[in-house]
């Protein structure tokens, strides 16, 4: 899947989404790496502080949607389209970055398979991916979209329960491949404001490919029916604030 990203939507709420990046990069004490990548980097807004780390680096960024590249490249970042599925690490490739972006790729634990044997000794390989699947957000989403309104025209647009594994997952997976790794998660409870606060956040992500899936008029008329699930779910304070438990799953891992 690659159309329908919208960067401004995405970036609405840019700081709280950037924290499990940061957090994620804190795990990788890679010194001076010869090449770093970004697997799915977005309008580049997070690809820019690679480059400020290691600025010795080749920074290789790529994304499957040509309007966040395009939005990358005005960041000032090189980055290029193209699907995870036809990339493959170059000879120098000392660090990966792949941050919220594996969880749309359902042969994903194969890709990783693939990729970490033909990293180079010492190579990092780091990622993210939401692990909240279950929760209200995503169980009302996936229920609306296989109603019998919505269902012929959206199918299985959404990944399922079992998109993502969990911390402990991940860690057999690279341990298997050999690495020595660090698997954990965490849920932010994010702080929220505005009406519909939830139905914001998830459009600039969850709900892409529903937009991506439907005319403007389909997309206003399903976000109508969406948005009070939602309220219902995450009910705001007296205050306007909304919290919303943002759960997500890292594993950074080392070749030997």
């Amino acid at each position: 899947m690659t159309g329908g990203w919208d960067p401004d939507a995405y970036l609405h709420y840019g700081d709280l989404r950037a924290r499990p990046f940061h957090e994620l990069l804190a795990r990788v004490p890679a010194q001076r790496p010869r090449r770093v990548v970004d697997l799915g980097c977005g309008p580049g807004n997070l690809t820019v502080t690679l480059a400020r780390r290691w600025p010795g680096a080749e920074i290789e960024a790529l994304d499957a949607s040509p309007e966040m590249v395009a939005a990358a490249r005005d960041a000032g970042v090189a980055a290029r389209v193209a699907d995870v599925h036809d990339w493959s690490p170059a000879p120098d490739t000392d660090v990966v970055v792949a941050n919220a972006v594996l969880h749309w790729v359902p042969d994903h634990r194969e890709l990783l398979r693939r990729w970490v044997p033909a990293l180079p000794s010492g190579a990092w390989f780091a990622m993210q991916v939401p692990g909240n699947f279950d929760a209200p957000s995503h169980v009302l989403t996936r229920r609306l979209v296989a109603s019998s309104e919505w269902a012929a025209e959206l199918g299985d647009v959404l990944p399922g329960g079992d998109a993502v594994e969990t911390p402990r997952g991940y860690a057999d997976l690279f341990s298997d491949l050999g690495c020595a790794v660090d698997a954990w998660e965490t849920t932010y409870v994010q702080r929220l404001t505005g009406p519909s606060a939830v139905l914001e956040w998830i459009s600039g992500t969850t709900l892409r490919p529903v937009k991506a899936a439907l005319d403007d008029a389909c997309w206003q008329a399903f976000r109508a029916q969406l948005a009070p699930l939602l309220d219902e779910a995450y009910p705001p304070r007296p205050d306007g604030t909304t919290w919303f438990p943002f759960r997500r799953v890292f594993a950074v891992a080392r070749t030997t």
